[in-house]
């Protein structure tokens, strides 16, 4: 936003026509574009086809230059106050009056370079811009989005009713033909509306009367915003750009005046203020700045307005009250990302990691933030208070204690009291009684959308954690050097570029504690020092991540193993296949009642309760028939496993898995030899050890870390420590960022 916002308008339209009412910046002015310089004619050795001269240098070329001609009708200039008659500020009859009233005009007092300042924006009349502005009553109450040239103009225009009065719009109880979009859209409106500011109670809307308007018709907050030239790099996603603006600062500007212009008149009031005022100012032949420094003192629109502006074009939060409605308004810090094409930025972030991450962090928080992952094993880092004289939590208080409900208010204080980078958001809500998915997510998606905390990960009590630096700072290294020097200079601690050649030069496996703090006296001072980095992005925490090795001696083992038990069972399988032969032979001398070796296996069973003469030959052949039915004998399936695990098995060895080393990349879903490795590797392991190692050894794919394995498989860090050691010669561990 802070690259493409021009300006901020609050445009008026009453019987009379309509009016800019007020602006900030006084004098906006949109961005130059790239321009190609148009050559001169007069330049006799003018050479328009050098590219060709370049690529053919043994023709000769011509000695004449390729005339010019020039074409007036192609040439298109921007509208702009040197290149406007000034004629045309005389030729008016006098400007409307901004508050719709009937006012004395003095045109002959002002001068053609004060009225200019007045009646002319961006290089347009004021008049023309501001009919432009306010569509007709059918086009309100409904998203207003104008491209001019090169300028944007979006908003949120609503008007009074028929009668003149202000009333609510009823909602439309109409859905479309599923049911669910227009009212998730509805509640989506509404939702930002409320989560900007907190609204008037519901009593108040039903008792006061709709206010009576004596001028205004419709009004319009309108935010200007210079379109990105289509043939730059900043052409990205411009639909998605504008609607962001639209749904977090537009639409919710407009629903608070819209309110209280339905339940004081207020939005009236204050433009009648303001328009009175630049009647007086432009009468009286004073500057346009003598004009927008007093409507700063008159109205409360107007600095909010200029702080509005000031804090979008700075990316920071908006703190501004209309009518003491305290509002917090902001846009995403990395919007301006979406304007820019994909091969010149990584816009990943743009998006959020998975479903459960777009659900935790809601719809405004999906693009541009830069969020990491809402992880119970993550932790929250509370930032330092907002602007001088700001209290960043009074419209939690203000809208909660106003209807009764401080227990809210109590908890999020408790919240405040509790949080620590040394506790992950699960032992928060142990510790807090909360429910996690409920309770903590919520506090802390409000924390960080209002830039009060950040998620980061967890610091370890003693510093016993691994830091290293980002390739870049958000700040110059000197602004960041004379910051921590104020702040710790007296403490003794080592001046900042000395302190970061320390962490950037220690060994990777090298914890923060063993560094630079180096005693345990200096910890409580140090983790203020760390405190200080995270909160400007200058540390990256390093996590660690496991992956198990299948050595070529395990598969040794392991095939040698097999081979064995192979061996076994194929002896067995002989005995076996030798009984059945001889029973075959048998079968040839049977009588034709039993000549059916083949039945179905229900005949197979009926047959086998009936009494036979047959003795002890026919109960060895019901015997075999039972043992043989693939429908219901444990022993085939049995048989049938071994043999699909004997042909995964062969089909593993004959792509070369077994000759060498490798992987387990996915032991959550190994195959059934990667399975008997793993059984392999706890041979000989204490069996307490080894149930322990069978329990986690599914996170050891390289992508979890350390502490996501902990609290996965709620133990200690002692004990996965336990597991490394014993299990050293089959783990594979190292240092990544999470």
């Amino acid at each position: 936003m802070a690259e493409t916002l021009l300006a901020i308008l609050l445009v008026t339209t009453s019987a009379k026509g309509s009016s800019i009412v007020y602006r900030w910046p006084p004098s906006p002015a949109a961005s130059p574009r790239f321009g190609r310089p148009k050559p001169e004619i007069a330049l006799n050795s003018l050479r328009l086809d050098n590219p060709w001269r370049a690529s053919h240098p043994s023709e000769r070329p011509g000695d004449d230059p390729i005339p010019l001609h020039n074409d007036p009708e192609r040439e298109w200039k921007r509208p702009s106050h040197a290149l406007r008659d000034r004629s045309m500020s005389f030729s008016s009859s006098g400007s409307q009056p901004s508050s719709g009233r009937n006012s004395p005009s003095k045109d002959g007092l002002e001068s053609p370079l004060i009225k200019d300042e007045y009646d002319y924006l961006f290089g347009y009349s004021s008049d023309f811009l501001a009919n432009l502005l306010c569509p007709q009553r059918s086009m309100c109450h409904q998203k207003f989005e104008l491209l001019v040239d090169d300028l944007a103009f979006i908003g949120h225009p609503v008007s009074s009713e028929e009668d003149g009065r202000w009333r609510f719009k009823p909602e439309k109880s109409k859905v479309n033909d599923r049911g669910r979009e227009s009212r998730i859209r509805r509640i989506s409106q509404t939702d930002r509306a409320s989560s900007a500011s907190p609204a008037r109670p519901a009593s108040a809307a039903e008792k006061t009367p709709p206010a009576s308007s004596l001028w205004l018709q419709r009004f319009h907050f309108v935010m200007v915003l210079d379109v990105p030239d289509p043939s730059s790099s900043a052409s990205g996603n411009i639909t998605k750009y504008f609607d962001i603006i639209y749904e977090q600062i537009a639409f919710p500007i407009a629903a608070v005046l819209f309110q209280e212009q339905v339940l004081s008149n207020f939005v009236e009031e204050e433009c009648d203020t303001l328009g009175t005022l630049k009647d007086s100012c432009s009468a009286s032949g004073d500057e346009f700045s003598s004009y927008m420094a007093q409507a700063l003192d008159a109205s409360s629109i107007a600095p909010a307005m200029k702080t509005l502006y000031e804090a979008l074009k700075s990316s920071s939060v908006a703190y501004i009250s209309i009518h003491d409605l305290p509002l917090e308004l902001q846009l995403p810090p990395y919007l301006d990302v979406l304007l820019h094409s994909e091969e010149e930025n990584d816009t990943d972030f743009l998006n959020p990691a998975d479903e459960d991450d777009y659900q935790v962090w809601g719809q405004d928080m999906s693009f541009g933030y830069r969020l990491p992952s809402l992880t119970a094993w993550k932790s929250i880092l509370l930032l330092d208070d907002g602007p001088e004289g700001i209290d960043p939590y009074a419209n939690l208080r203000r809208s909660l204690i106003g209807t009764g409900d401080r227990a809210l208010v109590e908890g999020l204080i408790k919240f405040l009291d509790t949080a620590s980078v040394t506790l992950s958001l699960a032992d928060m809500a142990s510790l807090l009684d909360w429910d996690l998915e409920t309770q903590v997510f919520p506090t802390v998606r409000w924390l960080v959308h209002h830039r009060r905390a950040k998620v980061v990960d967890i610091v370890h009590a003693g510093l016993k954690t691994v830091f290293t630096l980002p390739p870049k700072f958000d700040a110059p290294l000197a602004e960041l050097t004379a910051e921590f020097n104020k702040q710790f200079s007296e403490f003794g601690v080592p001046a900042l570029p000395k302190l970061l050649s320390t962490i950037s030069t220690s060994s990777s496996n090298t914890h923060f504690f063993a560094a630079v703090v180096q005693t345990k006296e200096a910890i409580g001072l140090y983790h203020d020092v760390v405190l200080w980095m995270l909160k400007r992005d200058m540390l990256i925490t390093l996590h660690l991540r496991i992956r198990i090795l299948a050595t070529f001696r395990l598969k040794e083992r392991v095939k040698y193993s097999k081979g064995r038990t192979r061996d076994k069972k194929s002896g067995g399988r002989k005995g076996h296949s030798k009984l059945r032969n001889q029973l075959d032979a048998d079968g040839d001398q049977s009588p034709p009642s039993v000549a059916w070796l083949s039945p179905p296996s229900k005949s197979a069973r009926r047959y086998a309760r009936q009494p036979s003469a047959g003795g002890s030959r026919s109960s060895r052949l019901s015997e075999l028939v039972l043992e043989d039915d693939s429908g219901d004998s444990p022993g085939k399936r049995r048989e049938e496993e071994e043999e699909a695990a004997e042909s995964q098995d062969e089909a593993d060895n004959q792509s070369g898995e077994e000759n060498e080393p490798s992987m387990i990349n996915d032991p959550g879903r190994a195959t059934t030899l990667q399975r008997s490795w793993l059984s392999a590797m706890s041979e000989g392991k204490d069996p307490h050890i080894a149930r322990r190692f069978e329990q986690i050894n599914q996170y050891f794919d390289g992508k979890r870390t350390d502490d996501e394995i902990l609290y996965r498989a709620e133990m200690s860090r002692r004990e996965l420590r336990e597991v490394l050691h014993h299990y050293d010669e089959f783990l594979l561990t190292f240092l990544h960022p999470s």
